[in-house]
């Protein structure tokens, strides 16, 4: 049987599992972090023109365009400190693959982003969960150093608690560790503050973005590493060949140059998220305050996953999450006005 051809690490994982997808109609959609709204227009133009070019020859391996946009936008030295991808998630893998070996460790905050838990698992490498406190802070144990401890992985703003670590802290745990530092920015643009000039800093911070979320490009497959041009050029012999295709380029670099867009929709995201939380709060959810696009929400009663199952009847998709030794919750991506609207009318009608 094929089976029992399949590396060992490979049988025994048990596979990521995407959020929810709604079939086509008239559901609401707030599980899977998503933005609400479409892309800057600059942006359509762009796929249009890319669309009607010379799609028979391959694209730019590099990315070159978008890494001169994305430098520009964000600051950094030059396009050298970026490393594109098909979406951070296959950054992520980049990372892992790069820095992990068989039989060695990475570590994790707990609850958080499972992914990184496969990847490991993929590699037949061992993964660590240091739990947040009660608080949401993160223990002085994870930023130990400890043998065979080959990278760690912190989401900042983390899911699902939309909770973010200070930079100063970020750069003590940073400077604590002797292996690299991964921060999952993949929220950061709903934040105050972020850890780009932690990169230029030292040279283990490294720091993944992705366009699906604040630049509303979740179906275009975007992502990209910002590290020391050293890192960059080491990590890019792990890349496939043409990782990144010439529609989602042109995407990318028009959304990327579009920061007054960014701006005004980030704006306006937010401030629905805070009508969010105090709307939640007054129905008597306890909420934890939030950085990304997403609230996540307990109530004392305890019936989250009937309340996610009375949501989606009524054609609203939120994401039900249960982190054994933790607890379970809702986790509400901010949508438009009026999508947040209707879910918040469903929950009072919850009983």
């Amino acid at each position: 049987m094929i089976e029992s051809l399949f590396r060992p690490a490979l049988s025994r994982m048990q596979p990521y599992a995407p959020g929810e997808q709604a079939a086509p109609g008239k559901t609401i959609k707030l599980n899977t972090n998503e933005n609400p709204y479409p892309p800057a227009p600059e942006v359509v133009k762009a796929i249009q023109e890319a669309a009607s070019g010379p799609l028979n020859r391959y694209p730019d391996p590099v990315a070159t365009s978008f890494r001169r946009a994305a430098a520009d936008a964000l600051g950094l030295p030059g396009p050298e400190w970026i490393l594109a991808g098909n979406g951070s998630d296959e950054i992520l893998t980049i990372l892992v693959r790069g820095f992990v070996g068989e039989g060695q460790h990475l570590r994790l905050p707990y609850p958080s982003y499972i992914l990184y838990r496969t990847l490991a698992d993929i590699q037949g490498a061992a993964w660590q969960q240091t739990p947040f406190e009660n608080d949401w802070k993160l223990p002085a144990a994870f930023g130990e150093n400890e043998d065979d401890l080959r990278l760690v992985l912190l989401p900042n703003p983390n899911s699902p608690s939309g909770t973010l670590v200070p930079k100063n802290e970020v750069a003590s745990i940073a400077d604590s560790l002797d292996c690299p530092l991964i921060v999952d920015e993949a929220y950061v643009d709903f934040a105050n503050e972020n850890c780009l000039d932690l990169v230029q800093e030292n040279e283990r911070v490294l720091v993944t973005r992705t366009l699906s979320k604040s630049y509303g490009l979740a179906g275009m497959r975007f992502g990209f590493l910002v590290a020391q041009p050293h890192v960059v050029a080491e990590l890019s012999k792990i890349k496939d060949s043409y990782n990144c295709d010439a529609i989602s380029i042109a995407a990318a670099t028009a959304a990327v140059s579009s920061q007054d867009w960014l701006s005004d929709i980030v704006a306006k995201l937010n401030a629905t998220r805070g009508r969010m939380e105090t709307r939640l709060t007054e129905m008597g959810f306890a909420v934890t305050p939030s950085h990304a696009n997403f609230v996540w929400c307990q109530h004392p009663d305890g019936n989250h996953q009937s309340r996610y199952e009375y949501l989606k009847k009524n054609q609203i998709l939120v994401r039900y999450m249960s982190f054994p030794d933790w607890g379970d919750g809702l986790r509400i991506s901010v949508g438009t006005d009026d999508q947040i609207d209707a879910c918040l009318m469903m929950l009072e009608r919850f009983s």
